[in-house]
């Protein structure tokens, strides 16, 4: 990889999404209003203080992981992507572009969704809430390592939207959001284990109950990382060129 080229292929990205006033729009105001509408529909009950950590990571990520994979899969069914390939940029210059670009406007975007948050929505943090937009950034990552890995193998936008039930979906439903992961039955606390998302939202809400030490949620982290690292490498090497 040349760092001048996936350098060049970020500034791209955010040159084109600059003048896409939708998308930034999607991306930064988006997942905030989400938030700020399950507080309001909790007010005056003790249950968005109990979840609202695990919705700092289910939005984010799910915001991320669509706008990537649809970006990411419309430049190569129009070509655009034959055409940048076909030049001296490789595979990795293109997704680590592809994820630096992304990865910037996920810091953007959970600073406002966390800021929101805590400052707007009254979200209680017992811990530090610098270490709790860390996890947050960390968690909009891997949505968009996610989305690009999705894109590789999708031939339309339907097939993206086809690969939430089986990438999303589960993550979400076993991550405990709906019920704490230790009240899981085994087996699928087990799988539970296994899923980025769960440990992004453990990682969250022990920051705000500051219940764990800083290296237990720097584990957290280093397991989030791990499946970004795989999910972009795993990405490059399946990336087509064009969708037939």
């Amino acid at each position: 990889m040349n760092p001048r080229r996936t350098l060049a292929t970020t500034g791209r990205i955010l040159t084109q999404i600059r003048h896409d006033p939708r998308t930034i729009a999607l991306l930064l105001i988006v997942p905030s209003l989400l938030v700020g509408l399950v507080a309001w529909i909790f007010a005056d009950t003790p249950v968005f203080g109990v979840i609202g950590p695990a919705i700092l990571a289910l939005f984010p990520f799910i915001v991320m992981f669509l706008i990537t994979s649809i970006t990411t899969l419309r430049e190569r069914r129009t070509g655009t992507l034959e055409r940048l390939l076909s030049m001296p940029l490789g595979k990795g210059d293109l997704i680590l572009g592809y994820t630096l670009a992304f990865g910037l406007l996920a810091v953007l975007q959970s600073a406002v969704a966390v800021g929101y948050a805590v400052w707007v929505c009254g979200l209680e943090i017992e811990g530090s809430v610098w270490l709790l937009l860390a996890v947050a950034v960390a968690d909009a990552v891997l949505g968009t390592a996610l989305g690009l890995l999705a894109s590789a193998f999708a031939r339309s936008e339907f097939q993206v939207v086809q690969f939430m039930p089986a990438l999303v979906f589960p993550q979400i439903l076993l991550g405990g959001i709906f019920l704490p992961r230790e009240q899981l039955p085994d087996v699928l606390r087990a799988i539970s284990d296994w899923l980025p998302l769960s440990h992004a939202i453990d990682a969250l809400q022990a920051v705000a109950a500051d219940s764990e030490d800083a290296a237990y949620v720097g584990g957290e982290l280093l397991i989030i990382v791990a499946w970004i690292v795989g999910a972009v490498v795993l990405g490059s090497v399946t990336l087509r060129r064009r969708t037939p």
